[in-house]
């Protein structure tokens, strides 16, 4: 079985996903602060994190992983379109919040169609442009979870494209991508609760 654990996390209360099968085996996806916190939760579970995946380049979903990439010895994940966003994720953090967290590189460029395991689930990625150029989602098809990050959220509402570098028609594009995924599809987004495409796609043709 596939266990999934929400932690919503710094003062814009992004979600972190700590992912993992029965054997402890785990991902860790967008751990955007509190890197003591999440390692704690990680030890006290006796999970083995085999790498960090960012969603998209945002400072409030990958602060933390500089420090986890320390502690763990792991590789971070994220596509290189939003490489730019993420070496400047010090400097954004520092002027947001007055902190300044351990500069960030990619270890692994992630794209479309790219396979990442965590024992026997695998997880496609999916590429879905708009709030950032380089944003993703992740899927795991047995379980039927879709990680979205800051793509589309529980009340139907998405993703901000007033950014110098988002793009609204590509973001509403990314957004029918992911709802012509079946209904039962369990949605887990970036900033609140999870929710059923069912659902999600009630609530955006109200």
């Amino acid at each position: 079985m596939l266990s999934i654990k929400r932690l919503p996390l710094g003062t814009m209360a992004a979600n972190c996903y700590l992912v993992y099968d029965a054997k402890g085996s785990a991902i860790i996806i967008d751990p955007g602060d509190e890197a003591e916190f999440i390692s704690r939760i990680i030890l006290e579970k006796g999970l083995r994190p085999q790498k960090i995946i960012a969603t998209h380049g945002h400072f409030d979903h990958i602060l933390a992983a500089p420090e986890l990439k320390l502690a763990f010895g792991i590789p971070f994940y994220a596509s290189k379109k939003d490489s730019s966003l993420i070496s400047k994720m010090p400097e954004r953090a520092k002027r947001f919040l007055g902190e300044t967290p351990l500069p960030l590189k990619i270890d692994s460029n992630i794209k479309e169609g790219d396979r990442i395991r965590v024992g026997k689930y695998v997880f496609e990625v999916l590429e879905t442009p708009g709030h950032t150029p380089g944003s993703i989602c992740l899927f795991e098809k047995k379980e039927r979870a879709l990680f979205v990050g800051d793509l589309v959220f529980r009340d139907g509402s998405v993703g901000r494209y007033d950014f110098p570098y988002s793009d609204k028609a590509r973001l509403y594009k990314s957004v029918k991508k992911i709802l012509g995924f079946p209904d039962k599809t369990i949605l887990y987004p970036g900033h609140g609760e999870e929710v059923l495409i069912k659902e999600l796609k009630e609530v955006r043709h109200k």
